[in-house]
């Protein structure tokens, strides 16, 4: 894993958060409920979470570099899209359930990330 492809991924779902929040702040405001909302911007947050620890370990080689990275990218895909998707879905009633145990695994890459993240600082 190069440091560029690192800062790259990182600054692309940056960006996307930003999007992602502007589009749930104004077009999705009166669509979704007050639960959905919230639940959509933990997705938004937690992207943007990542993304900037992207972007830190991209400027930072270290011995897990590669690790994190795909622990952090993929976390991001199942915890952060896997919300968009249940909250969007649910907007339309047909909630997407399938969706709901997908969430956690992200969840635990992140975690794993941050743990290995301790480790190479260690």
């Amino acid at each position: 894993m190069t440091q560029n492809i690192i800062i790259a991924t990182g600054a692309f779902f940056g960006m996307l958060s930003v999007i992602f929040g502007a589009f749930g702040a104004h077009a999705l405001k009166k669509t979704l409920s007050n639960e959905q909302l919230h639940s959509f911007e933990v997705g938004v947050k937690y992207q943007m979470y990542h993304a900037i620890v992207l972007l830190v370990i991209g400027f930072n080689a270290n011995t897990f570099l590669s690790a994190m990275f795909w622990c952090f990218t993929i976390g991001i895909i199942l915890f952060s899209f896997s919300i968009y998707g249940l909250v969007l879905s649910d907007v339309k009633g047909k909630k997407l359930r399938f969706l709901g145990p997908i969430t956690p695994i992200g969840g635990l890459l992140f975690v794993i990330g941050w743990a290995l993240l301790l480790l190479s600082a260690l």
